[in-house]
């Protein structure tokens, strides 16, 4: 087994990982662990979108506001995170939820695996005891598929958040073929990538975007990119997809 393994959606079972997916509704994850857990991921997914939905209910403008909001009292824990998350990152609070779903429920499944990688629509959170190699996709910008974020277990647990405003389901008012964020905190990466991406409307924006990002505190690293252009700062790490078998 290699010191590293590369990140992609492939339901097969390795040496190293149980690799299968979870689908409610319209959330749709992709999971590894040391063994399959989806019973576990499947419940606590249930509950999460549940609780975004009554509230939704209770303030409807929670959906769709693209600023933050005021926080109410007595919230769950994923409404906390997506709140606090969303207030830092000066964004609304939807913009948190697919790392915040990522984030607890890799954190339910944690309890019964030494590792786990769940992956939600781009955003992921992750706990190893071993390196692992995350895949960059930038759509039409030539660095697409040619670096591979590495990441340490001592990082983790973390998350690795990404937005862009050329391809994928997320909402962006920014042009970024890729930005992708780090930090201890699954939601608040996943909010301020959103925010990041805002900002981008082309390469001129790179430097103030990653200004931006940075300027949050929790933030670790951030990848930005816009066609042939790329900018990061922090605690990120690349390596070409051939130095795969080097030691650590």
């Amino acid at each position: 087994m290699n010191n590293h393994t590369r990140w992609y959606r492939e339901h097969h079972a390795s040496g190293r990982w149980e690799c299968y997916g979870v689908k409610v509704e319209t959330t749709d994850l992709y999971i590894r662990s040391t063994a399959n857990h989806a019973n576990i991921a499947e419940e606590m997914v249930r509950e999460l979108r549940d609780q975004v939905r009554r509230h939704a209910e209770e303030r409807p403008d929670f959906l769709t506001a693209m600023s933050p909001l005021d926080e109410p009292a007595g919230l769950s824990p994923i409404l906390q995170r997506m709140y606090r998350s969303s207030r830092a990152a000066g964004v609304g609070p939807m913009a948190a939820v697919a790392g915040a779903v990522a984030e607890m429920t890799g954190e339910a499944m944690a309890e019964k695996s030494e590792e786990v990688i769940v992956e939600n629509g781009g955003d992921i959170w992750m706990k190893l005891t071993e390196p692992a190699l995350i895949s960059l996709y930038a759509g039409r910008s030539r660095f697409s598929g040619r670096f591979n974020l590495k990441i340490y277990p001592e990082q983790t647990p973390m998350g690795i958040c990404s937005s862009s405003g050329r391809f994928g389901h997320s909402f962006s008012l920014g042009r970024a073929d890729l930005v992708t964020v780090t930090s201890p905190s699954a939601p608040l990466a996943d909010a301020v990538a959103t925010g990041a991406c805002n900002l981008v409307s082309g390469e001129d924006d790179l430097e103030p975007s990653v200004a931006y990002a940075m300027s949050v505190e929790g933030v670790s690293g951030i990848l930005c990119i816009y066609w042939d252009t790329m900018a990061m700062q922090g605690d990120i790490e690349l390596c070409a997809p051939e130095s795969e078998n080097e030691s650590i």
